[in-house]
């Protein structure tokens, strides 16, 4: 039988043997639980050469375990680790655009935004806007829609593009696993929109007109896709 002075223990969050000075326990094992005089518990820990340990002191009466006081503390610490690493720990990973990001700088900080939402991170995406650029708020807009869009597989919206200071924001978080699949309603959306694409294929190279590129963004056209199509999935999810 171990003594009481258990230097090895500096925080002493538990009871063990003497120190229970209550008149009876109630003792936890794999054949269930059972009141019993404390003297009497403390006896059997004493012929099986373990501990008789507090795990309850709160309970009427309280709930004691009879364990090796040492394997008792390791199994404590195993759960507690186990439990922690249970627990997703979110960070919010930053993507910078600039108003007139071209379409190889965009398509490269969107592989980064996927991996992002992949791992379970959130993503705040934003566009700056350096002195005078102010006047392509339009633009940055478009781009963080299109933006959203196109990550619309791996995260959701939680804040539409907003404008703070010189710095407009989005904000995407991670779908939940088993989420990334495809929606029925965007099946349907998109069997639609090839269906509508294929009738009104003709006259649409016939009425295109060429986009311009030197504006740094030949994505706008593409951008305000993506801002109808937010649009019909936002109003899609609150019916």
């Amino acid at each position: 039988m171990r003594t009481d002075n258990r230097k090895q223990n500096p925080k002493n969050q538990y009871r063990i043997n003497e120190q229970i000075r209550v008149r009876e326990v109630r003792i936890v094992d794999e054949d269930g639980a059972s009141v019993m005089p404390t003297k009497q518990a403390l006896d059997i820990a004493r012929q099986k050469g373990v501990d008789l340990v507090e795990i309850s002191p709160n309970a009427q009466p309280p709930v004691c375990r009879i364990i090796d006081y040492s394997k008792f503390l390791y199994q404590q610490k195993k759960r507690a680790k186990e439990m922690k690493q249970k627990q997703v720990k979110v960070e919010v990973k930053e993507i910078r655009f600039g108003p007139q990001t071209d379409e190889h700088d965009y398509n490269f900080k969107l592989k980064h935004a996927k991996e992002f939402l992949e791992e379970g991170n959130k993503v705040r995406a934003y566009v700056f806007f350096r002195g005078r650029a102010i006047v392509f708020k339009e633009q940055g807009e478009v781009l963080l829609l299109r933006f959203a869009n196109d990550l619309e597989e791996y995260g959701k919206v939680e804040q539409l593009p907003r404008l703070e200071g010189k710095k407009m924001f989005l904000f995407i978080a991670p779908k939940k696993a088993g989420q990334a699949k495809k929606s029925q309603q965007k099946m349907d959306r998109e069997r639609k929109e090839a269906e509508m694409n294929s009738r009104n294929n003709e006259k649409a190279e016939a009425n295109s007109a060429e986009i311009p590129e030197g504006d740094g963004l030949a994505a706008n056209a593409k951008g305000f896709e993506a801002l109808a199509k937010l649009r019909e999935a936002t109003e899609n999810d609150n019916v």
